[in-house]
């Protein structure tokens, strides 16, 4: 029998590497890889950030969250959409004046080469984190598609391959180009799926009927309480300022402006896709209440008529193709202009540093797929990872709005108790005297910054040598 399907996800494939090709040709140089030239326009900027925010963590993680706790898991991409606009409010414009493109490329700016260097190895970690998930999510939709030949193992080498080569082929004018069709596959293939699912069960009322009554899986907030959601925002607001993913595409606008408004849209176009996902997953708990929560959403798709089943299962894919891509391409360009080109070979030609960049991508991608085998829990892992991000926000943050507070050491000593904060979070419990580490990270790293001052009274300078005091 012919495979449906599997044949509408695999023309969307064909479709994304033509795009790549395309876009192969626009990226001239290394800054045409990295950064598209900086010439990316609102709408592109608009899909570029919809697109990483829109992800295997916003699709599947979020059904996954709500095949257990109901519809409150929809918040997660509430919460992102509103870490982009405030990105655009208050950063994105600022990011692009600044010309530089990755956040470690901005301490040593500012402060020294030791702030550089322990902000790349955090970076990197963070996006190693990151990109790990969306080759679970990946995974989970091939093995739910084609059962009788993809495991959740193989569905992840699969998804690595095709990520990995995408981003090799045209860097960020791929990633900007695809993100138009995937951003409106993944609407279009979500929405009509949530509607057919939710009509084909009854309605809300008789899927509520069929789910555990102890869990308040239709309640917007009681699932999770508001601690816990607040514990989001704090996580998506804090990497939004200073995640390389995110900072990278607004580095890459055409101007200040147009990193602002990018921003902005995109974040209002984020927020009603994180329910729509988790009413998915309260569907696939009242159909499937004994399957994997991360096979619930999949699983969900694959019971509806085979063309509108390949069209969401091809938008979820579409999810984790933009997100994957932009992160994989972060990564690679941390290593090769903060590693590198900074480091080991600084007089390479541009010609160059774009080879390395593309090796970087490979090795990195192979590097997170490892990672992914030994990670469980999509949106947990993630939101720990991305914990990390607040040293990075919190120095970005005083630089750019209160410059006179800084230091020349304030940016490597508050990344420095940033890290050594997770660890200890990680493997003393008796610390753990708030509802998530984002709170003790964000205390102790303002409390870092400010106490700096104490023993260092070498104020933050340009590359010229002049004293900054209002950027």
């Amino acid at each position: 029998m012919i495979n449906i399907p599997l044949i509408i996800v695999l023309l969307y494939i064909i479709v994304l590497f033509a795009i790549s090709a395309y876009a192969k040709k626009l990226a001239k140089g290394s800054e045409g890889y990295l950064l598209a030239g900086r010439q990316l326009t609102t709408p592109l900027v608009a899909v570029s950030i919809t697109g990483l925010a829109i992800g295997g963590a916003s699709t599947i993680g979020v059904a996954e969250q709500a095949y257990n706790v109901g519809l409150a898991a929809g918040w997660y991409n509430v919460a992102w959409g509103a870490g982009a606009i405030a990105m655009g409010l208050l950063a994105a414009g600022k990011y692009r004046e600044l010309h530089v493109t990755t956040v470690p490329e901005m301490f040593e700016k500012f402060y020294d080469v030791k702030g550089r260097a322990i902000a790349v190895a955090s970076q990197i970690t963070i996006l190693l984190v990151t990109t790990s998930m969306q080759y679970l999510a990946g995974g989970a939709i091939l093995a739910s598609m084609l059962p009788s030949i993809f495991t959740l193992r193989t569905g992840m080498i699969t998804s690595a391959l095709v990520f990995i080569g995408i981003t090799f082929v045209g860097g960020m004018w791929s990633s900007g180009l695809s993100n138009i069709l995937n951003v409106a596959l993944i609407y279009v293939g979500i929405g009509i799926a949530t509607v057919i699912t939710v009509t084909n069960q009854g309605g809300i009322g008789a899927i509520a009927a069929q789910v555990p009554q102890e869990v308040p899986y239709f309640h917007l907030v009681d699932g999770l309480g508001w601690m816990a959601i607040a514990s989001w925002f704090a996580v998506m607001v804090t990497q939004c300022f200073s995640a390389q993913g995110v900072v990278q595409i607004a580095c890459g606008a055409k101007d200040s402006k147009t990193a602002r408004n990018g921003f902005i849209i995109g974040g209002l176009i984020m927020l009603p896709i994180g329910f729509l996902a988790a009413l998915m997953g309260i569907a696939g708990k009242a159909m499937f209440p004994s399957m994997s929560a991360t096979l619930a959403l999949p699983q969900m798709i694959m019971s509806l008529n085979p063309y509108i089943a390949g069209v969401t299962l091809a938008a979820l894919w579409a999810a984790d193709v933009s997100t994957a891509g932009s992160l994989l391409l972060g990564s690679a360009t941390l290593f090769s202009q903060d590693i590198y080109k900074r480091f080991l070979n600084p007089g390479c030609e541009d010609k160059k540093l774009t080879k390395v960049t593309k090796i970087a991508v490979i090795i990195l991608g192979a590097l997170t797929f490892g990672l992914a085998l030994t990670v469980s829990g999509i949106v947990k892992t993630l939101l720990i990872g991305l914990s990390l991000t607040t040293a990075f926000t919190v120095v970005f943050l005083f630089t750019t709005f209160f410059p006179s507070m800084a230091r020349k050491n304030s940016a490597f000593y508050t990344t420095l108790v940033g890290i050594l904060v997770l660890v200890l979070w990680q493997f003393v419990p008796a610390i753990r005297v708030f509802p998530h580490v984002i709170y003790l990270e964000w205390i102790t790293c303002v409390v870092t910054f400010l106490g700096v001052p104490l023993f260092d009274s070498k104020r933050i300078h340009d590359r010229a040598g002049t004293e900054i005091v209002n950027l």
